[in-house]
């Protein structure tokens, strides 16, 4: 009987293991699923609010290249790029460019670059700059990034891409030029970098895996 009750007890107990095994399994499928739609459409909103949706017809997300520049683009890593098309033809390039030299260290941006070679716009991702002085970087706290629109490699001309204090025409705030200028740098050298190869990045083969948001 002892047996009996053992073997009966253990098969109770299995089942048990294998039915919460199996929820804490489909559980986890459907979660993992959620976050990565989630994460598709953070990337889309990241992507649309500087090339909105009329103006392309690809899919920005995966018609993508990954590009290693360190001189232009601010990292040793790859640096991924979006390639925004309408009826086949070259639109926009979106650049995950890094400032490598801000007052905290990196500052990860967004540079959309018109296939004309004006500044579809620019967009800060992420940085670590002091809270309050580095503020008026992000698009929600001021329009000072906004202030690269429409700007490219001669409008206006090298040596006025620089902050105002260097006798740049990109303002600057009071006790914050270190974070401003490695910006203004950055937005540059990547509209030399696409000027340079504008063909090799609308040609090239696309990136063999795809990237949650533009920075990993």
């Amino acid at each position: 009987m002892i047996l009996k009750y053992m073997i009966t007890t253990g098969m109770i107990l299995g089942a048990f293991a294998i039915v919460g095994t199996s929820l804490v399994a489909v559980t986890n499928s459907g979660t993992q699923e959620r976050i990565a739609e989630a994460k598709r459409q953070a990337l889309a909103e990241t992507l649309h609010a500087l090339i909105p949706p009329e103006r392309h017809d690809n899919d920005l997300a995966t018609d993508t290249i990954d590009i290693t520049a360190p001189e232009f683009l601010g990292s040793k890593k790859p640096v991924r790029v979006y390639r925004a098309r309408k009826t086949g033809l070259p639109i926009a390039a979106l650049f995950a460019t890094i400032a490598p030299d801000g007052y905290s260290g990196e500052i990860k941006l967004l540079v959309a670059v018109n296939a004309d070679g004006s500044i579809a716009g620019v967009r800060v991702l992420a940085h670590r700059e002091t809270p309050g002085l580095g503020d008026f970087i992000e698009e929600s706290k001021s329009d000072w990034i906004k202030g690269f629109d429409g700007k490219s490699l001669f409008n206006p001309v090298e040596k006025h891409w620089k902050v105002r204090k260097d006798g740049g025409v990109f303002d600057h705030t009071t006790g914050a030029t270190i974070t401003p200028r490695a910006i203004v740098k950055a937005v540059y050298n990547t509209l030399s970098y696409f000027r340079q190869h504008q063909s090799e990045i609308f040609n090239g083969p696309a990136a063999a895996t795809p990237e949650a948001t533009p920075h990993g």
